[in-house]
């Protein structure tokens, strides 16, 4: 099997198909693009999701905190704690060990996110180090944002810009190699984009102004993201690509490796859809957050229009990443 999250019609046959016990507690269950699930307890809701880092190598304990708290923040709740697990392998020092603790410490602590327990073990079944996080987080009922709310009609709206996660990532683990294709100045930019992945601000915002879904963007990058949120909602949905906000850095990063930003991993950006995604961009500015309007939620048809043409907007496959 290639690289990645596997393909969406595998994850239906061998994932979901298997499972076979649904209590009336669990009101959000695994469904194609659903970041999270949540647990019913009285007015509340008990919000989780869990991830692994494996495409980066430097300042996973950092991504690893933010990848999950970014999920749950895409049910519009404030992320309360996580559980951390670590293995690695013999080769690995106590340092390192050090190291990703002090960077996820670091992380918890920007988002006010407590980090209350876990597991850690060095082990030769791993051939690197893998990082996986549980984040949690409460909300009532009632508020509760799901992939799967798109209506006919929303506007499709994208936080920050394309590819920012796996710009920052081939920026620390492939510096040597950039050298000479981008500056001093825009290779340090790349690198510090790492700072912006955590998207628990703008889901938090959009969770009070009032909308129809969130999705958070990872592996698949702003279209694969696109494409489920459509999948979920059982709609369509029309992507304009010129409307994409990417970074100089991104592109010529991508030109470098060949790689395509709409498809570059991207945690630090969210897929919003709501009716007012004019007010909604104005109301994320307002707090610092570049926003765009880059689509609408449509009857059918998943399509990505670029200089006029209309094409048809293919499922996540492996993301670009995994190509360097």
């Amino acid at each position: 099997m290639k690289e990645g999250k596997i393909p969406s019609e595998l994850l239906r046959e061998l994932v979901f198909n298997n499972i076979k016990v649904k209590h009336e507690d669990v009101i959000l269950r695994p469904e194609i693009g659903e970041d999270c699930t949540a647990i019913e307890f009285g007015d509340y809701a008990c919000v989780l999701s869990t991830d692994p880092i494996t495409g980066a190598e430097k300042g996973i304990g950092a991504l690893a905190v933010h990848i999950s708290c970014n999920d749950v923040a895409s049910s519009g709740v404030k992320p309360l704690a996580l559980l951390m697990t670590i293995m690695a392998p013999p080769s690995t020092t106590e340092e390192d060990i050090r190291t990703i603790m002090k960077d996820a410490g670091e992380a918890a602590a920007l988002l006010d996110v407590e980090i209350a327990g876990g597991h850690t073990e060095i082990t030769s079944a791993v051939n690197k180090v893998i990082v996986s996080t549980t984040a949690i987080g409460k909300i009532l009922k009632h508020k509760l944002v799901k992939t799967s709310g798109a209506c006919i009609g929303d506007a499709v709206v994208m936080t920050k810009y394309a590819g920012l996660e796996g710009t920052a990532i081939l920026a620390k683990d492939r510096e040597r190699e950039l050298q000479g294709k981008l500056t001093d100045e825009q290779l340090e930019r790349a690198k510090n984009l790492s700072s912006q992945i955590s998207v628990v601000k703008e889901g938090v915002l959009a969770g009070e102004f009032g909308v129809n879904s969130m999705h958070d963007v990872t592996e698949g990058g702003i279209l694969g993201a696109a494409w489920e949120v459509a999948e979920s909602s059982n709609t369509g949905i029309e992507i304009y690509l010129e409307s994409i906000p990417v970074l100089y850095e991104t592109n010529r990063i991508c030109e470098v490796y060949n790689l395509n930003p709409y498809r570059l991993i991207s945690s630090g950006s969210m897929i919003i859809t709501c009716s007012k995604g004019n007010e909604l961009v104005q109301h994320l500015k307002a707090a610092g957050i570049t926003a765009a309007v880059i689509g609408k939620i449509v009857e059918e048809d998943k399509t990505v229009i670029e200089n006029g043409i209309r094409k048809e907007l293919d499922p996540p496959g492996p993301d670009e990443l995994f190509k360097v």
